[in-house]
């Protein structure tokens, strides 16, 4: 099992803030399926400000490329990623079209 660390940050508006959470109160079933599909085994969203971190633990065989692929071809995520892209702004070190971008591990008490 692989764990990522990857960041995002919402628009810096309140109200886009109360709505991201509130999204992500009651996902839609599809998202959840679509996830879990990809081989994302556990996934949680942190939030401080405007910014936002997730942590995924996925299968070995879990690849990024894959699940765009999966993503690109489903329409209930679509239409997710198309609500939820009016809610982010890119990190300013993002590549073009990038979304979540990967955090670096510096430290860990457990290894």
């Amino acid at each position: 099992m692989q764990k990522y660390c990857l960041a995002l940050d919402l628009k810096d508006d309140p109200q886009s803030i109360d709505r991201y959470i509130k999204y992500h109160q009651k996902v839609p079933e599809p998202i959840l399926k679509s996830i879990k599909e990809a081989g994302i085994l556990k996934m949680e969203i942190f939030l401080t400000g405007n910014r936002l971190m997730m942590l995924m633990e996925v299968s070995d065989d879990f690849d990024f490329e894959k699940k765009a692929r999966m993503d690109a071809e489903n329409q209930s995520v679509q239409e997710w990623e198309s609500v939820m892209s009016t809610l982010q702004q890119a990190l300013p070190w993002a590549k073009e079209g990038q979304k979540w971008v990967p955090m670096q591990k510096i430290f860990s008490l457990t290894e």
